[in-house]
Formats: C-alpha cells, sequence, structure tokens
C-alpha cells in the first residue's frame, strides 16, 4: 500500500499518512507524496480544506532513524548520495516549505504522537486539532540536532522566545493539556472523536468564500515578514480584487436575503 492514503468528500481533502507500524516514520515516499498531494490540492478549486492526520497510533514519528542508520531513505540514499555526501539540499519541495506556501487551509488531525519532523509537520498547519491520546515529541536537542523542518521559526512566534526556548532546551514531551495552554493545539477531544471534530471544523471551513479564505491565509503568512503599512497596502490590493468576485456579491446577497450564501469560489 502506498506510504500516504488521499481521499476527497465534498470540498474536503484528507490526507494520511500510512507507515503504522513505523508509527508514521517519514520514508522517501511519503516525502515525495504528500508535498505534490499538497500542491495537487491547493491547484484544485474544489478544495477548501485539507485534513492531515496519520494512520494507527501515531501521527508521525519523525525521520526513519532505522533506515537512515542502514544507510536507506532519509539521510540514507534518499538525500546523500551512496558514495556519501550531499546529493540535495534544496528545501524548496520539502512538504514543510509547500505546507507554509499554499493557500488552502490544512487542519492537522493529531491521532497521535508527533515527534522530531512530524512535530515541524503538525506546526506547519494552520489548525490543530489533538486527540486525548496524542503528543507533542520536541526530542531534537535528545537526538543531538535541531527542529530541521520549521521548528526554529514556527515556535517563536507561535509561543515566544522564553517558552520557544523551554520546549526545545529541555525537550520535555508536551501533553495534549500543555499544548492548548501554549496555543500549539486549537482544541483537545476525546480520541473517537478527532476525525469527526476536524471534518466539523474542515466543513466550516469549506462552506464560507474560498477566495477570501484563501486570499486570508496568504495575507497572514506575508504579514509576518512585513511592517505594518505596507502589509495595509497589500490588504487594499487584495480587497478590490474580492469586490469584484461573484463570492463577494453571493456574500451580500445571502445577508440581505437572510440566507446561507452559497459560494461558487469565482
Amino acid at each position: 500500500m502506498s506510504d500516504l492514503i488521499a481521499e476527497k468528500s465534498g470540498h474536503i481533502a484528507t490526507l494520511k499518512l500510512n507507515r503504522p507500524e513505523r508509527m508514521n516514520a517519514i520514508s522517501v515516499e511519503m516525502l515525495s507524496i504528500l508535498g505534490d498531494k499538497l500542491k495537487e490540492c491547493d491547484s484544485d478549486p474544489s478544495v477548501r480544506a485539507i485534513i492531515l492526520t496519520g494512520e494507527g497510533r501515531g501521527f508521525c514519528s519523525g525521520l526513519d532513524l532505522k533506515d537512515a542508520a542502514a544507510g536507506r531513505g532519509i539521510g540514507g540514499s534518499g538525500v546523500t548520495s551512496p558514495g556519501g555526501g550531499a546529493a540535495h539540499l534544496s528545501t524548496f519541495d520539502i512538504p514543510t516549505v509547500t505546507l507554509h506556501r499554499i493557500d488552502t487551509p490544512v487542519i492537522c488531525a493529531l491521532n497521535g504522537a508527533a515527534a522530531g519532523y512530524g512535530f515541524d509537520l503538525a506546526l506547519g498547519c494552520d489548525l490543530r486539532i489533538m486527540s486525548d491520546r496524542a503528543k507533542l515529541v520536541p526530542a531534537f536537542a535528545k537526538r543531538g540536532i535541531v527542529p530541521e523542518s520549521g521548528g526554529t521559526w514556527y515556535l517563536p512566534r507561535m509561543v515566544g522566545w522564553a517558552r520557544a526556548c523551554e520546549i526545545g532546551f529541555i525537550a520535555d514531551d508536551i501533553s495534549p493539556a500543555r499544548a492548548l495552554e501554549l496555543g500549539l493545539a486549537n482544541q483537545v477531544v476525546p480520541h473517537d472523536s478527532l476525525m469527526p471534530e476536524a471534518i466539523a471544523w474542515a466543513e466550516k471551513i469549506a462552506a464560507n468564500a474560498p477566495l477570501g479564505i484563501k486570499a486570508m491565509k496568504r495575507l497572514f503568512r506575508h504579514g509576518l515578514s512585513e511592517d505594518f503599512e505596507s502589509h495595509t497596502h497589500h490588504v487594499l490590493m487584495q480587497l478590490l480584487l474580492l469586490f469584484r468576485s461573484g463570492d463577494f456579491q453571493e456574500g451580500i446577497a445571502a445577508f440581505m436575503e437572510k440566507r446561507a450564501p452559497k459560494f461558487q469560489g469565482k
């Protein structure tokens, strides 16, 4: 079976990491397919929300260290040449960069432990709904490495400098309750309610104007690196475009007619 299961229902795409026997440790195949599927979903105008989750007991246990130690996969022939030395150092196509680049909202349904690369992958999603059986495992300092795929960028922005240092330097597991307290989880739910809750959130997103949602996510992203005046100018330019959309006209008509809007993404 594929290392990634991709399904679509209505306006919602679900991507499921599928190596349960390895707690969904990232393989070369999974890395490639996940990046491609994220781009495919973002390019499909009928997809208005993406759910990312894992099969089995874990969300993602990180890069496959067993394969790497054996000279295979990530850290083996997948990233280095057979004779040693880096064969590919570009980060352009790695899934965590793709996650940051795409405009379609992504909900992470954390079904179990998210460790190492899986921790960064979860942080790269826009929203995180966490099973009460899940945990975040920022164990990089215990392995002699750093958060390699976005964690060093996300953590200070999400929790502040001091909390990011606490999480990174001490490297303790983060429980669902602690993740909620830190703002790393949007909601914690009983394990059996995880996917129904994630789907409910995705359906609410999908019911809103998709052009506006994508523009909002894009502006949130750009706002992290722009000064206030430049950003407000970009917001105004985007707003003028949205004023010309059919979705805006539908939103106004639905408000005036006191009914639920039916957005077409045009």
